[in-house]
């Protein structure tokens, strides 16, 4: 089925991305960067040969003067003729997205700034400020008492429109829904070990200021790469945090959530402040994604499901996590249509708010 006509015209704010490569990737760099893994495995195999590796072949070959389903070898001969300036900004401009929301706090030095991501594609952009990458340029350099000042200073002198926490990463989602005292971040912080910050009292209170600073507040939650442990990324192990925070009014965004997008849901309906979306997993999910984002939809009020792509290096994430997101979203829409689930009117509402309404509304864009 083709995508519904006010579907494929959306305007979209991808809420949560990360910059594109600077620099040509070699072939076993662009695999490994099209799923989670750190490198294509030495025991055999392709990464092409996986839903996202034939949505490359078959949706961004043809924007390569590529036919459809090109083999994994043509693709990349092609793609490594071109400058990499032109095949991201081919791709970036054929997303259809208008707005990003950059995390420039992971890998900072190989990937386009903000600024740079969003002039290329012609677009606006603005800074999501990583918490963790923040607390971490501080912890060696400062004592435990100028750290809790300079981190505080910083962080609501910032320009970005929201904060993200990687607790998953760090310490898993159980945080505490009690707000630590200073004194509890000063002894945690007298303790710490060199290296990045990862005791769960400071972890909570990096949280706990971004919500003081009234910066919505992003979670990575579900599957990422092999850093984290997934038992502790459900995110309904942030209910006590979730329950202890709903009265400040602040967003809260789980992010990705894949293969908890349906415990994301039932969190979004009960609290008040919590958001979600389905990004990372749109893309990686290629030709499956109309089903889990059917799924995701179950119990979400629509009003509180954003679009993202989690698009990170390669800017044929960004263009295949808009694809896949209009074509799952219009999947979602017709069927309601088909079964009187609601007027045309309301489709096109629904679409509207889920591609960018939302987000305006959440990050006060």
């Amino acid at each position: 089925m083709g995508i519904l006509p006010f579907v494929a015209e959306l305007g979209l704010i991808d809420h949560h991305c990360h910059g594109v490569l600077r620099v040509d990737s070699t072939r076993e760099e662009f695999e490994s960067l099209l799923l989670e893994a750190d490198s294509v495995s030495p025991l055999g195999g392709s990464f092409f040969d996986s839903a996202i590796g034939f949505a490359v072949r078959r949706w961004c070959a043809p924007l390569l003067d590529l036919p459809r389903h090109a083999s994994a070898d043509e693709y990349l001969e092609r793609r490594n003729s071109l400058h990499i300036t032109e095949v991201s900004r081919t791709f970036l401009m054929a997303s259809g997205i208008h707005t990003f929301l950059v995390d420039g706090g992971f890998q900072a030095e190989r990937l386009l700034s903000a600024p740079e991501l969003g002039s290329l594609a012609g677009a606006d952009s603005h800074e999501i400020v990583r918490l963790e990458h923040l607390a971490d340029g501080l912890s060696g350099t400062a004592t435990a008492n100028e750290f809790l000042d300079q981190f505080r200073q910083r962080l609501r002198s910032s320009s970005a429109v929201g904060a993200k926490s990687i607790a998953a990463y760090r310490v898993g989602l159980a945080l505490s829904g009690e707000r630590p005292t200073e004194r509890d971040v000063l002894v945690a912080m007298q303790a710490r070990s060199p290296g990045p910050v990862k005791d769960p009292v400071v972890i909570s209170w990096l949280a706990w200021e971004a919500l003081d600073a009234g910066l919505p507040l992003q979670f990575h939650v579900g599957y990422g790469d092999s850093d984290i442990d997934l038992h502790r990324c459900d995110p309904s192990l942030l209910t006590p945090f979730l329950r202890a925070t709903a009265s400040l009014g602040v967003p809260i965004l789980l992010l990705h959530n894949y293969p908890f997008h349906r415990q994301a849901g039932y969190l979004t309906q009960v609290f008040p402040h919590v958001f979600c979306d389905l990004g990372l997993a749109t893309h990686g999910l290629g030709h499956q994604a109309s089903r889990v984002l059917a799924e995701a939809l179950e119990i979400v009020p629509y009003g509180k499901f954003l679009f993202s792509s989690d698009a990170f290096a390669l800017p044929e994430l960004y263009y295949l996590g808009a694809l896949m997101f209009r074509r799952a979203l219009s999947d979602f829409l017709a069927d309601g249509l088909r079964r009187d689930a609601f007027l045309e009117e309301d489709a096109h509402r629904i679409a509207r708010l889920i591609a960018s309404e939302n987000a305006a509304r959440v990050y006060k864009l």
